[in-house]
């Protein structure tokens, strides 16, 4: 059984996020973010905040789902997300190639890494106290 991601998380580093942004044709800058990760039955809800913009994604997994990756790159895209043993994965088909992010457990810390046409961030998040 994987690891629970359910929590609030604060990020503690990112690597990479220029290059991922420019992989997406968008431009912004790196925000400390938080995460915060739920399970409703089912269900699992990622809310991304920052004192930039919010974000929320609802999905079940191993369900396909319209995306539309609002404050990303405003694209819409089909999404899978599946359990890849203690990884959370998610790929996204659309305009854009070998797209998709992780999340995982190492460590007592939130990992994610962001991918998209061969450019990835990796990022570190800490529980919240």
């Amino acid at each position: 059984m994987p690891d629970s991601l359910c929590g609030t998380w604060d990020m503690v580093s990112s690597i990479n996020f220029e290059g991922y942004m420019v992989a997406l044709s968008r431009w912004g800058g790196l925000v400390k973010q938080r995460k915060v990760v739920e399970q409703r039955g089912d269900v699992y809800v990622v809310k991304t905040l920052s004192s930039l913009r919010n974000h929320s994604l609802s999905f079940r997994v191993n369900e396909e789902f319209e995306e539309f990756t609002k404050g990303l790159d405003e694209r819409h895209c089909k999404s899978l997300v599946t359990w890849e043993g203690r990884k959370l994965v998610c790929v996204q088909m659309g305009e854009k190639k070998n797209r998709g992010w992780a999340h995982w457990i190492e460590d007592d810390k939130l990992h994610l890494e962001l991918y998209c046409e061969g450019q990835v961030c990796k990022q570190v998040f800490k529980r919240h106290d």
